[in-house]
């Protein structure tokens, strides 16, 4: 574990001017067979010394480790709710980067047999390192290991969620789908899942089919958002019916909104929640980053009903993984 960039701490401090806290940002390297592997850590301060509750964010395809941490942007596009959130609630995260695929992008080696587009790095070897290097090196909570993925990052995390179920406490998930023609194998561990879609996403489409736009292409094909909730409540037990809450509407010039759909009534057990944006585009909802006219046109509309990291951390703080590594 080497660190690369000790400036990372002084970008943090700049990017989260009149936020609730500062925090240390170091930007390492693990060595890996497919070479050296690149990934940055957020520790708040008054993070605790052990037992530290992680979040890994994994990004979408295209981008990389520093916009999952707002430290980079798309054309002023910053997200920032992931740190505000890790400040507030004294969270490590470790954001890592994918690799380069066939056609340029960074992206990660998820399950989908058709997406011709995607890299062929071990993934899962790589954040299963990760995770003993959190926790051994880095005082993570071998207990308390989240993973969050945006997209490619998402799909990912379903994979990661089949493949180290007994590793993760709980996954969440950002506009992604289940594959529609997987090279992993079926989901076989009850794992909790928190998904977030919108109906109106241009990229991967609510009800299924062919991923990707003009800009994304070979990125092969998934199941429906709802099929996909559905996989793994029916592998959890969960009956149809769910509890079902109207988030209120905060801006009347918002034209998504959002409902919660959440299966099983123990927060520290097992549990599945779908958070259906009605008319929300390929990002995630948040109600205080903006996002540029010309982004909207492109990827869809933003719901500003509620922070998606604060929706994900609230599902996930309470879950411990069944087994220790």
């Amino acid at each position: 574990m080497k660190a690369r960039m000790a400036g990372l701490a002084l970008m943090a401090a700049c990017t989260l001017s009149g936020g609730v806290g500062a925090s240390t940002i170091d930007d390492y390297t693990l060595a890996r067979p497919e070479g050296l592997r690149r990934y940055i850590v957020v520790q708040p301060d008054k993070l605790a010394r052990s037992n530290r509750p992680l979040v890994i964010l994994l990004h979408g395809n295209g981008a990389n480790a520093e916009m999952m941490v707002g430290l980079d942007s798309i054309a002023g596009y910053r997200m920032e709710d992931w740190i505000r959130l890790a400040e507030r609630e004294r969270v490590m995260l470790i954001a890592p980067d994918g690799t380069k695929a066939r056609n340029g992008k960074r992206a990660w080696n998820d399950c989908r047999a058709d997406a011709s587009s995607n890299t062929t790095a071990d993934d899962v070897g790589f954040i299963a390192e990760l995770i003993d290097v959190a926790v051994n090196r880095l005082g993570a909570d071998p207990e308390r290991i989240y993973v969050f993925g945006s997209a490619n990052g998402g799909t990912m995390a379903y994979r990661l969620a089949i493949e180290l179920a007994p590793r993760l406490a709980a996954i969440g998930v950002q506009s992604a789908l289940m594959p529609a023609r997987s090279r992993c194998k079926a989901p076989a561990t009850p794992v909790s899942v928190l998904v977030a879609h919108g109906t109106a996403d241009p990229v991967m489409p609510y009800h299924g089919g062919s991923v990707g736009n003009w800009v994304l292409r070979e990125r092969g094909s998934g199941i429906g958002a709802e099929e996909s909730v559905a996989l793994w409540r029916r592998l959890a037990g969960f009956q149809d019916a769910g509890l079902s809450f109207r988030i209120p509407h905060l801006k009347a010039s918002d034209p998504t909104s959002a409902v919660r759909y959440v299966w099983g009534d123990d927060p520290a057990k097992v549990q599945v929640e779908f958070l259906r944006i009605d008319g929300g585009g390929h990002v995630p909802p948040s109600r205080s980053d903006e996002l540029p006219w010309w982004l909207r046109k492109l990827v869809g509309n933003m719901n500003g009903d509620v922070d998606l990291a604060e929706e994900a951390w609230i599902f996930f703080r309470d879950k411990r993984a069944p087994v220790k590594p």
